[in-house]
């Protein structure tokens, strides 16, 4: 961050600056929209946001005792199997609302990966005075790519960590890259990411120094200090993995079970992978890049023009490669994961964690071998709006300022409706006396985190890692309904990180605004089994035909036009 400073006080009229500018502009809608901006709902929303926000509101953002729990899930749910409390995700939440404390994390890093991005060009790739106004606009495009900032600068900061071991293999006796390196795991996850930009750079440098017969020790004393920061901010799940604090129902994990098995399924998956990416990775088309690719490729072509093919052609493989890995990953464990058990916790596709950055790297390659002038300034503003586009969190907020919200993707506020929850709360306190942490209830056609940031205590949540007890307690409540579904059996018997009421009448879809859902038929739901795990009440977002056939009884129904929910609170009947 100091290199990053310095290059600024040095070019006070660089381009830089007018990228920044740029980035400021295009997060303006999101704050003129306020509570009503729209953000990512599937694995974020959904569920991550609701554990910085528990953390932080019982305390226990920082209480790593193996009998510390959050009470509020799941019966009280291993403190140590969520995030780590070190990081400055969790901080924003400790200081802020959870809407500004999201916002703002993301403008952080946001502006964290322009930086990062704009240092590794002008540092490295292109340090040109000629390829400053280059440099910015590729560090803007870099910026704005789809992203889940939730996970800090897991993809966006990597440029700042790739520099760094290369300013520290080059022998430069500064301070920087040593602080990049400590820094970088505070704010990103060492299970999606960590692991395997450890994994990336690690082979990078094996490679470098077998091309230079020489090895970088100052590069891998760096490695180093991020694997020990990496392990004292991630001390929490180490510890409970240590000391077999809880037995994860990661265990029970068979992604063979889950993901296409055919031979056509898994070429398709792969084309997926090489052309978009993974969604939590960044989701973008890779089609302006390979553009570029084609047209440098055809220029030198025609006019012997020098290019470098071979560094080009290396980059391209290693992303077929990654892509093939990931497309056939089921194939791939169901050879080895009766030799190598423990591989069924681990998730190798996250390796799509480092592709961005190799695209990126490539890209700004061939568009170096473009002559300065509008070709080159066209495709890079043709990568910054494709970006922009495919940015669901900025499209659809701007939807909204426009007065056209998307019928199916509901804003932060109507998504929460906290005054809808507000109105469920009061009623069951005048109807019982008792307060949320009195009763337990779980969630139908709604995903539990919103009655979670709503202060009720759920026995059903979605949850990367929890106790493998814990699911088999549950799983009876949903016993009847995964008997009807070989679909659902399969989601949660081989995955289960969606700990939910599940109802084959919607199959996988859990999130149901009002009106959008005809009344449940036959919901066979164990209401003894639910109410041994201390359940109350379900929450329904669409009506149940005959409750009392499955030992519930409608206690209220709800909605107001800020929701996106109608919603009906069904009590397990004396």
């Amino acid at each position: 961050m100091l290199k990053i400073i310095m290059l600024v006080r040095r070019q006070t009229s660089s381009p830089l600056l007018l990228a920044l500018l740029g980035l400021l502009l295009l997060l303006i809608p999101f704050l003129l929209a306020g509570s009503h901006s729209y953000l990512l709902i599937d694995d974020n929303l959904d569920a991550e946001l609701s554990v910085p926000y528990l953390l932080t509101r019982t305390g226990t953002a920082l209480r790593y005792g193996a009998s510390t729990v959050i009470p509020q899930v799941m019966n009280g749910l291993p403190r140590n199997a969520l995030r780590p409390g070190l990081s400055v995700t969790v901080l924003l939440f400790e200081l802020l609302p959870p809407l500004p404390a999201y916002l703002i994390n993301m403008a952080l890093v946001r502006l964290a990966g322009l930086l990062s991005m704009y240092a590794l060009l002008r540092c490295w790739l292109l340090p040109g005075q000629d390829q400053r106004k280059l440099a910015a606009g590729v560090a803007l495009a870099w910026a704005l790519l789809p992203i889940y900032s939730i996970y800090g600068v897991s993809v966006l900061g990597q440029p700042a960590v790739v520099l760094a071991v290369r300013e520290l293999r080059r022998q430069h006796k500064s301070l920087w890259p040593w602080l990049v390196l400590l820094a970088f795991p505070f704010w990103s996850t060492m299970v999606l990411a960590g692991l395997f930009i450890l994994v990336g750079v690690g082979a990078w440098l094996l490679w470098a120094d077998w091309r230079s017969r020489q090895v970088s020790w100052l590069a891998w004393i760096g490695l180093g200090l991020l694997v020990i920061s990496y392990a004292v901010v991630e001390y929490p799940l180490l510890s409970a993995l240590w000391q077999h604090q809880f037995v994860p129902h990661r265990l029970e994990f068979d992604f063979a079970k889950l993901a296409p098995s055919t031979f056509l399924g898994q070429v398709r998956s792969t084309l997926q992978q090489f052309l978009m990416g993974q969604y939590h990775s960044s989701l973008f088309f890779r089609g302006v890049i390979l553009m570029t690719v084609l047209l440098v490729g055809w220029r030198s072509y025609r006019r012997t023009a020098l290019f470098p093919w071979r560094t080009v052609i290396v980059i391209l493989l290693l992303l077929a490669m990654l892509a093939a890995f990931c497309g056939f990953y089921p194939a791939f464990l169901a050879l080895v994961q009766p030799l190598l058990p423990p591989l069924r916790t681990f998730n190798l596709t996250r390796f799509s964690f480092l592709t961005p950055l190799l695209w990126f790297v490539m890209w700004v390659i061939a568009l170096r071998a473009l002559p300065a002038g509008r070709s080159r300034a066209a495709l890079v503003a043709l990568q910054l709006l494709l970006g922009l586009a495919m940015n669901r969190e900025w499209t659809l907020t701007a939807r909204e300022l426009l007065g056209r919200p998307a019928p199916h993707e509901p804003s932060y506020q109507r998504f929460v409706a906290p005054a809808l929850f507000a109105q469920v709360q009061q009623d069951i306190r005048v109807h019982t006396g008792q307060v949320p942490a009195q009763y337990r209830v779980a969630c139908l056609g709604l995903p539990p985190s919103v009655v979670q940031l709503n202060g009720f205590y759920t026995l059903d949540s979605y949850q990367n890692n929890y106790p493998l007890p814990y699911k088999h307690a549950f799983r009876p409540i949903i016993a009847g309904e995964l008997a009807k579904s070989p679909m659902l059996r399969a989601y949660f018997d081989a995955w289960g990180n969606r700990c939910y009421l599940f109802a084959a009448e919607l199959g996988k879809n859990f999130r149901i605004g009002a009106g959008q859902h005809a009344p449940i038929q036959h919901f066979a739901f164990n209401a003894k089994a639910f109410q041994r795990l201390g359940g109350r009440y379900v929450l329904s977002a669409v009506a149940l035909a005959h409750p009392g056939q499955t030992g519930l009884r409608l206690q209220g129904e709800y909605s107001n036009q800020e929701a996106y929910w109608h919603l009906y609170v069904y009590e397990v009947a004396p």
